[in-house]
This record gives C-alpha cells, sequence and structure tokens, in this order.
C-alpha cells in the first residue's frame, strides 16, 4: 500500500469523501438526523474549520517553508507555533471539521462514514509517511515535537 503514499492531494480526498458523503445520504435516507441544532453547528463546524486552516497555512508562510503534502521532505523548517501548539496537523484538522460541517448539513447519519474514512485515509497515507520523512529531516527537535504535541487533537 505504500503506492497511496502522498501520491493524492489531502483536499482531494476531502472532496472525494464530500462525494461519498453525499452518495451515502442519498442511498440511506432512512439514517437521517434531525435536530433543532444540525444547521448552526454546521456552519460553526465550517467556519473553524476554514479559520484553522487559514491560520495553519499563515504559520506555514511566516515561518516560508512549503505548504506541499506530497512533499514534507522539503520543508525548510519545523512549524510549532500557533495552531501547532494543540495538533500536529491543524491543517489536516481543519478539512476534517469542514467535511464534519458537510455532513451535518445534509442531515444524514451514514454521512458519517464519508468522514471517517477521510480521517483513517489521511491517517494512514499521508501523516504516518509525513512523520517519518519529518523525522528524518528534523531528528531529535521532531521526535520531541511529537511526543508533546498529538496527531489530531
Amino acid at each position: 500500500m505504500k503506492l497511496l503514499e502522498h501520491r493524492i492531494p489531502p483536499p482531494l480526498i476531502g472532496l472525494l469523501c464530500a462525494l461519498l458523503a453525499w452518495a451515502l445520504d442519498g442511498a440511506w435516507p432512512a439514517a437521517r438526523l434531525d435536530f433543532a441544532l444540525r444547521l448552526p453547528l454546521a456552519v460553526l463546524c465550517l467556519l473553524a474549520g476554514a479559520a484553522l486552516d487559514g491560520w495553519s497555512l499563515w504559520n506555514f508562510r511566516r515561518q516560508r517553508t512549503t505548504v506541499n503534502p506530497l512533499a514534507p521532505a522539503r520543508a525548510g523548517s519545523l512549524v510549532i507555533a500557533g495552531p501547532y501548539r494543540f495538533t500536529r496537523n491543524p491543517m489536516y484538522l481543519g478539512m476534517a471539521l469542514i467535511l464534519l460541517a458537510w455532513c451535518l448539513w445534509l442531515g444524514n447519519a451514514a454521512a458519517l462514514l464519508a468522514l471517517a474514512a477521510f480521517v483513517g485515509y489521511i491517517t494512514r497515507f499521508q501523516i504516518v509517511p509525513e512523520e517519518h520523512a519529518l523525522a528524518g529531516r528534523f531528528g531529535a527537535a521532531y521526535e520531541d515535537y511529537r511526543r508533546r504535541v498529538r496527531r489530531w487533537v
């Protein structure tokens, strides 16, 4: 399965999972969810995810390092400020929040399977290989950071 590591851009994975959520919504109408705060929660998740992604990107730009998730070995510096103090993967967490917003908007519990698929795929084929590349690039500094900060939240 190494063939899939760092091959598909994470935003494309997010889009594919959003399409999967939409398909699951249509295929499983019995799983409909409807509760009073569903749409406000969807908007809140969307805004939080977008803000987290923006804040994360800003920190990468400020450090003048690559934001290309397909080439983590090209990282010029280890970003540990801003949202990276709380999660090692705030951009992926932001994407997951945006996908959660979509699932809430759809209002179908089955759509949440697409969110689980996103988290599983990104962890296995993007994050774990990134961690190996960053450990090779930054050594003890990355290992210390990895011990202090959680992968997701």
